[in-house]
């Protein structure tokens, strides 16, 4: 297991696209490096009623930007009267990593969300902010290898959204398995034009 600070904590996310819906996955352990801590942290935060964000890496550093994003989407939102958009969330995010940019916040967050047309965004960046948008998935954190196969091995365009539930939930699952800073349980959200469904899931405890 690699010895980098960002994945000192564990845990893995995952985003995903579907037909007129998005996923966004992540599993439950705190851990250090090899150590089990907890196995209910929480990685995905809820932006607003069809955005949510998912930050993998150091715990402390989760929390700490996870609070000051809320606090400049709430800004955001007095000052424009509106809810804030995916891409705008996205790029917001991005100029805070990189502010921090000579002492930065040792995390990688994912955006997913639907605009204000119902079309379906999903992104990733690296510890400085540099934004890489998809039109099939993006993943982060400690088990990004095995992510990135399993999600090539089943991810499909287009699919509807018990489907794209699914698909997350596999290949999420399988990944974390053959990972030992991860696991421990999942959580997974689909969001949709008319709601947001949040389900849990088991995974292997050892």
């Amino acid at each position: 297991m690699s010895s980098e600070i960002d994945e000192y904590n564990g845990g893995s996310v995952l985003a995903m696209l579907g037909k007129n819906c998005v996923a966004i996955a992540s599993d439950k352990r705190f851990g250090m490096k090899l150590m089990t801590l907890g196995t209910e942290f929480p990685k995905i935060f809820q932006a607003t009623d069809k955005i949510y964000i998912a930050m993998a890496g150091l715990a402390t550093d989760i929390q700490t930007l996870s609070e000051l994003i809320r606090y400049k989407i709430n800004m955001y939102k007095l000052r424009e009267e509106r809810e804030i958009e995916p891409t705008t969330l996205a790029y917001m995010v991005a100029s805070t990593l990189y502010e921090r940019r000579f002492s930065p916040y040792y995390v990688s967050p994912l955006i997913a969300g639907l605009d204000k047309n119902n079309k379906p965004y999903i992104c990733n960046m690296d510890l400085i902010g540099c934004v890489t948008t998809t039109n099939d998935f993006v993943v982060g954190g400690a088990a990004d290898d095995c992510l990135l196969g399993t999600c090539e091995a089943l991810y499909e365009p287009d699919l509807e959204p018990e489907d794209l539930f699914e698909t997350i939930s596999q290949s999420l699952i399988s990944a974390v398995d053959r990972n030992a800073a991860s696991g421990w349980g999942a959580v997974v959200h689909v969001l949709t034009p008319e709601r947001v469904i949040t389900r849990t899931l088991k995974t292997r405890q050892d």
